[in-house]
């Protein structure tokens, strides 16, 4: 063979050989470049970075998880209980990355959403009514909790119903994405129920079984108190049931980030300790609130006592 066209052989080889070598790693494009000519941020770098490049934390916030993240008057202000806590971490962010002018932006998440909008990196912290549970520890990480709750049932004050058994052939509603959902699906067939709703939200669950379309909300219980304390008249209504499941509620936080974790933990547990964490409950679960004023009359139960002596970011 020439030699010119053993060269011109080699060379092709080599070009093919580095053709597929280039493709066999992954097809990934090239990482944009930031301005300093190093990879561009992303939320993999760390919850902080993220935060002291934008100089902006985003808050994940509930519009009717009445008391503890929704929206009473301000629509673009959140309010309750879990928000107060979740304010209490930014307080703590801004003294970590010395960003005392730090700019708190609010993105609304629904229960089908909130886990997907945390683990992507759009909200950077939620705090509302998220239930702590194995399954959902694969995609997010948890603060310790700060609330425990039963699932029980709302319902009209003369409807018969006193407990699951009494919802043999009647229709249910619960809030989509949720873990009374998944509870109520897994149970319907056992319990005689006729039908399983999903509603889109809280408030759209509790007008459900206000306008008759199912005879029982299924859903937290303090969360079912706080639904009550909207009707027109409160005392209509009654929570019954004995919980077939008890859950304890914690912030979500992108997994694996040890840093943004620790300093999220250290600023509930520091309201723990200094006892303002009581303040804060009966602020809101033992005395009127917005937008009605109506008092929810839910003392401290055993169950959070401990959570709060004894903090931790288990399940149970």
């Amino acid at each position: 063979m020439p030699k010119q066209r053993i060269l011109l052989s080699a060379l092709c080889a080599s070009t093919l050989m580095f053709g597929l070598t280039a493709c066999s790693k992954g097809d990934k494009a090239p990482e944009a470049a930031g301005t300093d000519g190093q990879p561009a941020t992303t939320h993999q770098a760390g919850t902080l970075d993220k935060i002291k490049e934008s100089k902006t934390i985003v808050l994940g916030y509930r519009d009717s998880s009445i008391p503890f993240s929704y929206i009473a008057g301000n629509p673009n202000q959140p309010e309750g209980y879990a928000h107060d806590l979740q304010l209490k971490v930014v307080d703590a962010v801004k003294k970590n990355l010395n960003i005392p002018d730090l700019k708190v932006r609010y993105n609304l998440v629904t229960s089908q959403n909130r886990i997907p909008l945390v683990s992507n990196g759009t909200v950077d912290l939620e705090c509302g009514s998220t239930t702590n549970n194995k399954e959902r520890q694969q995609q997010v990480a948890f603060s310790v909790g700060y609330f425990e709750v039963g699932g029980r049932l709302l319902t009209a004050k003369d409807s018969g119903v006193k407990d699951f058994a009494d919802l043999k052939g009647k229709k249910v509603v619960t809030t989509a994405g949720t873990t009374s959902e998944r509870w109520l699906k897994q149970h319907a067939t056992e319990l005689g129920v006729s039908e399983v709703i999903s509603a889109k939200d809280h408030a759209e669950s509790f007008l459900m079984l206000q306008s008759g379309r199912a005879a029982a909300f299924m859903m937290d219980d303090i969360l079912l108190a706080g639904e009550q304390s909207k009707a027109k008249d409160p005392a209509n209504w009654v929570i019954v049931g004995t919980a077939p499941i008890k859950e304890v509620y914690g912030c979500m936080m992108r997994k694996d980030d040890t840093a943004f974790k620790q300093v999220v933990d250290d600023a509930i547990k520091a309201t723990y300790t200094s006892g303002e964490i009581n303040t804060m409950y009966k602020k809101w679960f033992e005395s009127p609130i917005p937008p009605k004023n109506i008092n929810l009359n839910f003392p401290m139960s055993e169950d959070v006592k401990a959570l709060i002596a004894t903090p931790h970011d288990r399940d149970q």
